[in-house]
């Protein structure tokens, strides 16, 4: 299983690589991406099925080399669900403040939505970007 541990890791790093510069180009360029929401989810599914193949691994007896391994195996699955908890924040700070949302008209709107979308991709980008860094940690002291 620690093969599959290893190969899963690979997936992770590339698929939250990918994810990171992908939000990175479309955020420099304030152009909302519709493709990174999915890479996104597959990068945080990555993240999942690797800690819950580093936690099976634990529970089978298997140590890693450095103990570290471990706190920055599950570190990555903080940072995701800590971000997604941020970008719910991102809304609420562009809707501070108007009173009715409906009574913008349509172009005030767009303005706004497009504003959340950006705001929301960057902090989830930043958070793949820590993500990608704790991973290349996790495969340095994994030995």
């Amino acid at each position: 299983m620690s093969e599959i541990h290893a190969a899963v890791g690979i997936g992770l790093l590339a698929a939250n690589a990918l994810a990171a510069g992908w939000g990175a180009v479309a955020w420099a360029r304030k152009d909302p991406s519709v493709v990174f929401w999915p890479l996104l989810r597959l990068a945080q599914a990555f993240v999942v099925v690797q800690a819950i193949l580093g936690l099976l691994l634990l529970a089978q007896g298997n140590r890693p080399h450095d103990d570290l391994h471990v706190l920055y195996g599950i570190a990555p699955l903080v940072v995701s669900l800590v971000s997604e908890g941020m970008r719910v924040g991102v809304a609420q700070r562009e809707l501070e403040g108007i009173e009715d949302v409906e009574a913008l008209d349509r172009r005030e709107r767009v303005a706004v939505a497009r504003r959340v979308a950006l705001g929301e991709m960057g902090i989830m980008t930043v958070g793949t970007l820590l993500i990608v860094t704790l991973a290349l940690r996790a495969y340095q002291t994994g030995g």
